[in-house]
């Protein structure tokens, strides 16, 4: 079991990513892949995946990531930087800066549970060049099994963060922990993670926790080893209720008519605004750059379909009662 101590500091500075974590999604759909019991929420994606990589050949490129991320234990804490928080071309960036002390720390704890190939001995010098086949490992990857699949994934993850935004709204940050049952157990300033692989205990002294909802978070929680490095705790989204998102038609999915009309990526930001969301959420929720998504929000709300509330260097896009009924419609 992991216990996660709170202060009453830690409990203010509790949140909820504001969008699925790419690199996180990334990584945890590997161990997915290449798990032994197979999976029917996610059957339809790991054959896809599968006969993907093997019509590109990049089994051979990908065999250092593979080998880093086994389908069962401990992997690297550096796979997963909390940079990732801002996108994934942040998250790369951290993986590719990270220092080699921590490589070397991380990939003897592998190395001691997992065989590793002949490769990850220039990583864990803290190559660069080593770093870049990784990090392009990793993009590699992505294009195959996460991209083509990333607006549903998000749909999944922005459902699952609706329903905690209402428990946070009708009870606070004890509400919105209360609500993470039942593979957590929230009580006397302690949150337990049950069914945890080994018996930790975790103290935030002060600095808060992210919680990061996950639909490749098979069934456990994930936090990072580590305990000096920013808090993180991985949980996964309603899975069964997210069944076609992974595997056939999205919930909520742009329709072809509201495609035609606005064009694909206009209606999708449209619907991205539909609980209201940032510019930056906006590009991270559909994989386009922030200009792009400002762009596509300013040509909405000239049609009167979105309002914009700037605060400070944010602005957030709402619906408008015809872009809500243009949406329903």
């Amino acid at each position: 079991m992991l216990k996660i101590h709170f202060t009453g500091e830690d409990i203010l500075r509790t949140r909820v990513a504001p969008t699925a974590d790419p690199v996180w999604e990334l990584v945890l759909s590997l161990h997915v892949l290449r798990g032994r019991n197979s999976d029917p929420l996610t059957s339809t994606w790991r054959r896809a995946v599968a006969r993907d990589l093997r019509q590109d050949s990049a089994s051979d490129q990908l065999r250092l990531l593979f080998a880093l991320n086994p389908p069962r234990g401990y992997f690297p804490d550096f796979l997963t930087p909390y940079a990732s928080r801002d996108g994934f071309e942040a998250g790369l960036d951290a993986v590719r800066s990270t220092p080699a002390q921590l490589l070397q720390r991380d990939l003897n704890l592998l190395a001691a549970e997992t065989p590793l190939p002949s490769s990850a001995a220039a990583l864990a010098r803290g190559d660069a060049e080593a770093l870049r086949h990784l990090a392009d490992s990793m993009e590699q990857y992505r294009s195959l099994a996460i991209s083509p699949y990333w607006g549903r994934i998000q749909a999944a993850v922005t459902a699952d963060r609706t329903r905690r935004t209402r428990a946070l709204l009708d009870g606070g940050v004890e509400g919105l922990l209360t609500s993470l049952r039942p593979a957590m157990r929230w009580e006397d300033g302690v949150l337990e993670v049950r069914d945890y692989p080994h018996s930790r205990e975790l103290h935030l002294g002060g600095r808060g926790l992210l919680l990061v909802p996950s639909f490749f978070c098979a069934s456990t929680p994930v936090a990072l080893l580590d305990p000096e490095l920013p808090p993180v705790l991985v949980y996964p989204v309603d899975r069964l209720g997210a069944l076609a998102s992974i595997n056939g038609t999205a919930p909520g999915a742009t329709s072809e008519s509201l495609a035609a009309l606005l064009g694909r990526t206009r209606a999708a930001v449209l619907q991205a605004s539909g609980d209201g969301c940032t510019t930056g959420e906006v590009a991270r929720r559909l994989d386009i750059s922030a200009a792009a998504a400002s762009q596509h929000a300013t040509v909405l709300r000239n049609a009167g379909l979105l309002v914009s509330h700037r605060d400070r260097n944010t602005v957030l896009h709402t619906l408008t009662p015809l872009g809500r009924a243009v949406l329903d419609a």
